[in-house]
């Protein structure tokens, strides 16, 4: 790659990823333009509720068990990444209430994974979790990387752009990115339908009961689907039913709320974690596929994008995020 000083580097796609990875770069030094079709925040990283949670994550979801030590590296970058953003990082942790013998199912998880929790009032108690407000955050993103010099094109990066520029890195979610890369071949869709209420807890932990997790905030955030394999954009009220009844139980005050619900389409390796590293198409660094987990990875993948463009050694995580690691088996 040519030197920062005359680099040119397309970064395709503005989520939680792909902002980050423009703004690193742009405080590498690096000549960035940051292309997205869409408004700010209307995409699967702006429909979130934010959360970098890698204890959670790794209790709930069986598919990023594995992979809990790296999602707590990724975690902890975050203070560093949002020095100067203005972002407040909430570490109020994660609650979890239900019946006794799913909260002994759900101790026994943290206790296979050697996860720290303590049994307050009937409830299960985990500090390290913390969470950001997604759609603030992308703006403070957006205003950092443009007060650095970055440009924002408001359109899709296609395939005649990439004689402009000595690389391009695809963080494009679900899209194909114009079959710029045959990487993103291993990706599949999930589509996720999340539900905003006017009223609930504005301050405090996550909790989560059986099937449901609820986001304090301004509009608390009760989610989320997992919709596998589809990636169209529609509200379906049957899918998110259930999150309604279960957020419900666990606070009855939700029975009177306003509910809008907000739709995005993940990308998702087998493994769930993402691919990041350079593509067998020359020129091209891929930033893609971070299932539910965009949030919480989005400052480790752009320090392993600017290392790469950079040429630097990218790290001890670098083989397990490897771009190519399904296309070569």
């Amino acid at each position: 790659m040519e030197t920062k000083l005359r680099a040119r580097v397309a970064v395709a796609g503005a989520g939680a990823i792909g902002s980050a990875a423009a703004l690193t770069l742009a405080r590498a030094g690096i000549d960035v333009t940051l292309f997205d079709p869409n408004l700010l925040g209307d995409n699967a990283s702006g429909v979130a509720a934010g959360m970098l949670a890698p204890v959670a994550e790794a209790v709930f979801d069986p598919v990023s068990t594995p992979h809990l030590a790296l999602l707590r590296r990724a975690r902890d970058r975050w203070p560093a990444f949002a020095d100067g953003l203005g972002l407040e990082i909430a570490r109020d942790g994660l609650r979890v209430e239900g019946e006794t013998a799913w909260l002994d199912g759900v101790a026994a998880r943290f206790e296979a994974l050697d996860a720290p929790f303590q049994r307050l009032d009937g409830a299960l108690v985990d500090a390290e979790d913390w969470r950001i407000e997604a759609r603030p955050a992308l703006a403070a993103m957006r205003a950092a990387f443009e007060a650095l010099g970055g440009r924002f094109a408001p359109r899709a990066f296609v395939a005649d752009d990439t004689a402009a520029f000595s690389a391009v890195v695809l963080a494009t979610g679900a899209g194909d990115a114009g079959g710029l890369a045959p990487e993103l071949a291993a990706l599949s869709p999930i589509k996720g339908q999340i539900l905003r209420a006017d009223r609930g807890p504005a301050s405090g932990p996550v909790i989560r009961g059986e099937g449901v997790y609820i986001c304090p905030g301004e509009r608390p955030a009760i989610g989320a689907t997992m919709e596998f394999g589809r990636d169209d954009l529609a509200v379906d009220s049957s899918a998110t039913d259930d999150l309604r009844a279960a957020a419900i139980r666990l606070r009855p005050e939700l029975a009177q709320a306003v509910l809008t619900t907000e739709v995005g389409v993940r990308a998702a390796t087998p493994d769930g974690l993402p691919l990041v590293g350079w593509s067998a198409t020359p020129g091209v660094v891929l930033a893609v596929g971070a299932r539910r987990n965009g949030w919480l990875l989005a400052p480790l993948v752009a320090d392993l994008v600017a290392a790469y463009l950079k040429g630097d050694n990218p790290g001890p995580d670098a083989a397990s995020l490897d771009a190519r690691r399904f296309s070569r088996t």
